[in-house]
């Protein structure tokens, strides 16, 4: 009986101690890829206390785990691994342990920890926004868009590389144009980043909206961020392409008529005058001498 009674109270210390232990260091939670243009950041929640830290673990999924030197014994919430994950068209998962702080020992032989979502950069990082610069042709024929590609968070032989440079001709671009002050809207696609439309309506003002496109992707992650939008200025129709032989002729007559009216009234007024200043000069009487 001796016994048994010691061993129970052996084991619920041993759990007391054991619970006690991972407690202190909880789980994290809503851990959470978030990519544009390659910059990748893992995040996830609650901010550690004053009692223990993060350590990331990362790897392409069925191969040996990695850390980055930046995400251990951390003490914030996030890891940037977009300089670790250098195989861009694998699938990685990472865990996030909860560990005692830099220096600190403790009795548990595993830590607690929170595995993210499978994450391929290549395919699920977001595209940003691009930019762009618009020109119109001195006929008015031709509308150019010169799209730049923007860089990402990647470097190659010391060269900061765009989109263009990682996604080749998978890399469209997806035009969303209408007229001013109009809600009708059209769609272009091209396959480079010089866009020429030839379509629209001359001395027409059109505004332009760019995406990137990657079609191979899945749905959700196919389109970047809506570009600002740019119109082309208002060039103006002549009077006219805007009104008819008859309309001008009609406002044509209007202004003549107009002017002449002006010009009788003047006369009028003038001689008017002239002939009240007179009847008052013939009105005085003679001085004496």
């Amino acid at each position: 009986m001796m016994t048994i009674g010691l061993s129970s109270a052996l084991c619920i210390v041993l759990f007391l101690f054991t619970h006690s232990a991972s407690g202190s260091y909880p789980r994290a939670q809503n851990v959470t890829w978030k990519s544009t243009n390659f910059k990748t950041i893992l995040t996830w929640q609650p901010k550690p206390s004053a009692d223990y830290s993060y350590t990331v673990e990362f790897s392409v999924v069925g191969r040996d785990k990695q850390k980055n030197s930046h995400c251990i014994r951390s003490l914030v919430t996030v890891c940037d691994l977009s300089s670790s994950l250098n195989d861009l068209k694998a699938y990685y998962t990472a865990d996030v342990l909860s560990e005692p702080l830099l220096g600190a020992t403790s009795d548990l032989i595993e830590f607690p920890y929170t595995s993210s979502p499978r994450f391929c950069p290549y395919k699920d990082t977001d595209l940003g926004r691009l930019d762009f610069k618009l020109e119109v042709s001195k006929d008015k024929k031709t509308t150019t868009l010169y799209v730049t590609d923007p860089p990402t968070a990647l470097f190659k032989d010391g060269h900061q590389l765009n989109i263009r440079d990682i996604f080749s001709d998978q890399l469209q671009y997806k035009v969303t144009y209408r007229k001013n002050k109009s809600t009708g809207k059209k769609v272009y696609i091209s396959e480079t980043n010089v866009i020429e439309l030839t379509n629209l309506d001359r001395g027409e003002s059109y505004c332009f909206n760019v995406q990137a496109y990657i079609p191979s992707r899945n749905i959700n992650k196919q389109l970047g961020e809506l570009s600002l939008t740019q119109c082309s200025k208002d060039e103006g129709k002549s009077v006219f392409e805007v009104y008819s032989v008859g309309v001008i002729a009609a406002a044509i007559f209007l202004i003549l008529l107009l002017i002449g009216l002006i010009i009788a009234v003047t006369v009028v007024c003038c001689k008017c005058r002239k002939k009240a200043l007179k009847s008052g000069k013939e009105g005085f009487p003679l001085r004496d001498v």
